[in-house]
């Protein structure tokens, strides 16, 4: 596949980038870590009223700007690059791609739009304790009580699901397994019987919680899409958000390497910059190749999920290509922010540079909707059916 980017996705990556460098800085990060909402509200507003990012691939017919999902991961390797502390990849590559996928047409006309106007954050919640990224995950039980519905469960792991005011939700109806019995529902965080805890993690750039369902009843005009069947869809979201991630890591990748080639020119020992050694060099070249194939993977999966969105590819495909570019950029950006804390020597460590933030973002990313293992496992099973 030959890709370059248009004028326009061009105009996207510089006027990100520009943006990201005036709010998303070393200080304004450390400030939003430094609250357990984890974002400050007024740099989200901008976001949504002066870039408008949050509507940019939601169709026009619900005030979306209508892009492709390529022009999203343009911005969410910038996103990544500055390590922007907001609700978007929560909002955007969670719950908008879950009502795309699987919401019925009220549900889009009235999330979707509250979205693009900037007065809705969203999250998705389907993952429970037992550490599972799959269909697996999902233990929370939903219970047909007449035209209602009752879920109880309890979720981890989930992004930004203290502080976002719709909640994406993924149960099972009592006694099945796997794939079968899945179904999502679209609940109002300050519907009763939600509790909602923060949970401290070790990456405080990108906060997380924990969601306790106690007999919450749901009407039937929350479900998304067919009751007891909506893992294919649920799926389908994953796998968008999978290289929605992956995107970011290329952007801390890319940073962690502009970063440590910075210091590496500064820093003198034996009467010269450490830049000179071989020995750094050649470090510095693997990081960069790095970079660049990771670049590459996730790219191409962009123009897959950009097709899949519009019905133009099977499931497989979307899948073996996010796959392949979750587990490369997770090993990839992990083993550069590693590096990268190696040619800073002692000061990598320390409170004064940003590497270390970089290098837990790199490392909750990895994990986060499974690690390079899982994906791997996931495109042997694909390429052996």
């Amino acid at each position: 596949m030959e890709f370059s980017f248009t004028e326009e996705q061009k105009m996207i990556r510089d006027t990100a980038q520009a943006f990201l460098a005036e709010v998303s800085s070393s200080n304004a990060i450390r400030s939003a870590m430094d609250t357990e909402q984890g974002f400050d509200p007024q740099i989200w507003q901008r976001i949504c009223e002066e870039m408008y990012w949050q509507a940019i691939h939601i169709p026009e017919e619900y005030g979306g700007m209508g892009l492709g999902y390529v022009d999203l991961v343009v911005m969410l390797e910038q996103m990544g690059r500055y390590l922007l502390c907001s609700p978007f990849f929560s909002t955007v590559c969670l719950a908008s791609n879950a009502l795309i996928v699987a919401g019925t047409d009220e549900q889009k006309q009235q999330y979707l739009t509250q979205i693009c106007e900037g007065s809705l954050t969203a999250t998705l919640a389907y993952t429970s304790k037992n550490g599972q990224w799959d269909a697996t995950a999902v233990q929370g039980i939903v219970t047909a009580q007449g035209d209602d519905y009752v879920l109880n469960g309890t979720y981890r792991y989930v992004l930004d699901g203290h502080t976002a005011q719709l909640l994406i939700v993924a149960a099972r109806s009592e006694g099945s397994e796997g794939e079968q019995g899945i179904s999502l529902f679209a609940i109002d965080s300050d519907t009763p019987g939600v509790k909602r805890t923060w949970l401290p993690t070790m990456d405080q750039t990108r906060k997380q919680a924990e969601i306790v369902f106690d007999n919450v009843r749901v009407s039937s005009s929350q479900l998304m899409g067919e009751e007891n069947n909506a893992w294919p869809q649920l799926n389908k979201v994953l796998q968008l958000a999978a290289i929605a991630i992956a995107a970011e890591q290329v952007g801390g990748s890319q940073q962690v390497l502009d970063l440590t080639v910075e210091y590496t020119k500064e820093r003198v020992q034996f009467g010269r910059p450490i830049a000179g050694f071989q020995a750094v060099k050649h470090q510095a070249a693997d990081m960069m190749l790095r970079t660049e194939v990771a670049r590459s993977a996730v790219y191409y999966a962009a123009c897959v999920a950009e097709e899949a969105l519009s019905g133009g590819l099977l499931a497989d495909e979307l899948g073996e290509a996010a796959s392949v570019a979750k587990s490369y950029c997770s090993e990839g950006y992990f083993k550069n922010a590693g590096d990268a804390l190696q040619l800073h020597g002692g000061v990598g460590f320390t409170w004064e540079y940003d590497v270390h933030l970089y290098f837990k973002r790199a490392k909750s990313s990895e994990l986060f909707l499974g690690d390079a293992a899982y994906h791997r496992e996931h495109v042997a099973t694909l390429l052996l059916d």
